[in-house]
């Protein structure tokens, strides 16, 4: 398998992993964990598997980042980011952008802390602003991700 092939494989599985993740966060790990009766069980369950999501969310991020910029480069392709028509690259990396500032700074030095704060505080509304933060960084994700297939393809 050439080395193109191989990237591409990756980027893929990649990108499917981490969106099919926020995916499942999204709509299936959100709503039980507001289902839940007591805020300290909600807490818990969260950060329980959030922490194991945000590992696998950090390593996809980064593999998505290198196969990515490695088959723009082998393509030469950097200059289709001055192409509107290539309107679904800016929106991968983009989303790629948002995901990396807030895996890699905005939560560790931030979110964490504010989520445990404001989960003591108001549970239900802390659950709620981050189903909508989340709902809207899924499709956000899906658009680029129907943008790129559609786009890598001729159309």
């Amino acid at each position: 398998m050439n080395g193109f092939i191989l990237a591409r494989v990756i980027h893929v599985l990649a990108v499917v992993i981490w969106i099919g993740g926020v995916a499942m966060v999204t709509m299936v790990i959100l709503p039980a964990i507001k289902k839940l009766k007591s805020k300290k069980e909600q807490l818990e369950t969260f950060e329980a598997l959030e922490g194991r999501f945000a590992k696998i969310a950090k390593l996809t991020t980064i593999l998505t980042a290198l196969s990515g910029f490695y088959m723009l480069e082998v393509l030469n392709a950097w200059h289709r980011y001055l192409d509107p028509s290539y309107w679904w690259l800016h929106a991968m990396t983009l989303v790629w952008l948002i995901f990396t500032f807030i895996l890699f700074v905005f939560e560790p030095l931030l979110l964490h802390r504010l989520f445990k704060k404001f989960m003591q505080e108001n549970p239900e509304k802390t659950i709620k602003i981050m189903q909508r933060a989340h709902w809207v960084l899924l499709i956000l994700s899906l658009t680029a991700l129907a943008g790129g297939v559609a786009g890598s393809h001729g159309l």
